[in-house]
């Protein structure tokens, strides 16, 4: 939503250009008003403005004066001055400066209102532009990354890939580079970094080059391997023991990596600052190298989240049968996931919390079986995925479909806090129902104040945009179109009272201006309010 601020000292013009513009665009459109250079630079230390519709001759600080300090607060604002003086110099000025336009009170409101329309196309514009420049660059960016390993990706990716004969995989290795042999089992090692809290796109790259060419020389010393990048922005390395490591080296040779992988975890960590957890699979052939990668993506998903982010993990192959014990308290899942759907149908957060904090206490513990952690994350992240459908909250949770994906989380600890800051986010869409009541009641009581979305965002603790949209949300019409509808009804209600006049009934429902209200009065019910009075003196 843009914002426009019109100035002019006199209040005639500018409640009349206020009145043309308030119910313009409302859904793109916020529009305040000052009396006063002063009292727009108010305006101006209190939120963005995006557009300034000012006169050019005003007493104490005139346009051109106001233009240059809107530029301090608000660089990228545009400047429309009207004025009624049409002497070259003044002229001269304003179409010296930049992001202004300069026009004559004469020209008409039509003129004004197109002006107005052409400065919003050209911000929308310029937004656009900065948006697709933006993008280019983390384009470029993410294209960079994605340029290694694409060949081992695609593997990973397509299954069928792997199903063709090794002679025909050994040529792509060779043509490729790949110093791996595809008639030999492989290890997978996965390397989660880390990153310190705060850092860009750029330092986490930079960052990832070089643990790559750290890890890199040290497995090349024993090892034939190629190491990727992941889909998830983590290091996988393919290994197999070199062709001149004897007997004796293959029987130690997962004692070897473990070793190994202490001494890149150590580098990485004191060089870089860097932390890095790992974890092995077992030797794995070439045709389930992909179901293997999952598997070890989920098994570090559950684990790596300890106290120590430097921890080596060992996959040993699918678990065991379920203790009696895990399979009595799997028969609880179920039941508690509906006792869940039924708390957050009925807003009891805090009982909704204590079931949640129940069914997820255990989840991070060690040894704990993969399947079974992945149950409990989908079983929660139903209920709430459900909810948002059910009750159409899909605009409160933009990117609620990222329940159903776990793996898009980087570890079990962040993707149980997702779970946790989407039901909180219901919680409260359920909760701003009463904070709307609360909004109108003080519309209703406070009709003679100052209702603009600026100060009503201020008294709410509301981004005014949001606010905007939020209540249009929540009650299906603009928050302006509201306040109007209130200072009508409680404009005829006051009408009624034969003892007020006409400018006090002006004044009590918030215009200062008698004119101003008879405008507002008309167009709402097609008479002015004397002759809404006389209606009901003849009734």
């Amino acid at each position: 939503m843009l914002r426009l601020l019109i100035v002019d000292d006199e209040d005639i013009i500018t409640d009349s250009l206020y009145e043309v513009f308030h119910g313009l665009l409302p859904e793109k459109l916020d529009v305040c008003k000052a009396y006063s250079a002063k009292e727009a630079l108010q305006w101006m230390s209190r939120t963005r403005i995006d557009i300034v519709l000012t006169d050019i001759s005003m007493p104490g600080m005139n346009g051109l004066e106001l233009s240059e300090e809107i530029q301090s607060f608000w660089p990228r604002c545009k400047v429309i001055f009207l004025t009624g003086f049409s002497e070259f110099d003044y002229a001269y000025k304003a179409i010296q400066m930049p992001k202004v336009r300069y026009l004559l009170k004469t020209e008409g409101y039509d003129k004004v209102t197109s002006t107005v329309l052409e400065v919003m196309d050209e911000i929308e514009h310029e937004n656009e532009i900065s948006g697709m420049l933006e993008q280019s660059r983390e384009q470029l960016d993410l294209l960079e990354q994605m340029a290694q390993g694409d060949y081992i990706r695609h593997l990973l990716q397509e299954s069928e890939e792997l199903d063709r004969d090794a002679r025909t995989l050994s040529e792509e290795f060779r043509r490729m580079n790949i110093s791996l042999n595809p008639t030999v089992p492989v290890w997978l090692v996965r390397g989660h970094l880390s990153f310190p809290e705060g850092d860009s796109y750029i330092e986490k790259s930079h960052l990832l080059t070089k643990a790559r060419m750290v890890c890199n020389s040290y497995l090349s010393e024993k090892m034939r391997q190629v190491g990727i990048v992941d889909k998830h922005g983590d290091l996988l390395w393919l290994l197999q023991p070199s062709d001149s490591a004897d007997e004796k080296f293959h029987h130690h040779s997962v004692r070897y990596l473990e070793g190994t992988l202490e001494f890149m975890q150590e580098t990485c960590l004191q060089s870089l600052g860097l932390p890095v957890a790992f974890i092995i699979s077992i030797p794995t052939e070439w045709k389930v190298i992909n179901r293997q990668y999952e598997r070890l993506r989920q098994l570090q998903l559950m684990n790596i989240d300890k106290d120590a982010t430097d921890i080596i993990l060992r996959d040993r192959g699918e678990q065991a049968e379920d203790s009696a014990e895990q399979r009595k308290d799997e028969g609880h899942l179920s039941p508690k996931a509906e006792l869940l759907t039924a708390f957050l149908e009925a807003g009891k957060a805090e009982r909704f919390r204590k079931i949640f904090d129940e069914l997820t206490q255990g989840i991070l513990q060690a040894n704990r079986p993969l399947q079974r952690n992945m149950e409990v994350y989908y079983s929660i992240a139903l209920v709430l995925f459900s909810y948002i459908s059910r009750s159409d909250l899909c605009r409160e949770i933009p990117d609620y479909g990222k329940l159903m994906r776990l793996d898009e989380h980087s570890s079990m600890k962040e993707a149980i806090q997702y779970l946790k800051q989407v039901s909180d986010k219901l919680f409260q869409a359920k909760a701003s129902e009463s904070v709307i009541e609360n909004i109108c009641e003080y519309i209703n009581e406070h009709l003679n104040e100052d209702l603009s979305l600026v100060r009503l965002a201020d008294i709410n603790y509301f981004n005014p945009t949001y606010l905007s949209r939020f209540f249009k949300q929540e009650r299906g019409l603009n928050l302006s179109e509201y306040i109007d509808n209130c200072r009508l009804r409680r404009a005829k209600e006051l009408l009624k009272e034969d003892h007020l006049k006409i400018r006090e009934v002006a004044v009590e429902v918030g215009y200062e201006a008698a004119h101003s209200f008879t405008r507002f009065f008309k167009k709402a019910t097609g008479l002015t309010p004397q002759e809404y009075r006389d209606a009901l003196t003849y009734t």
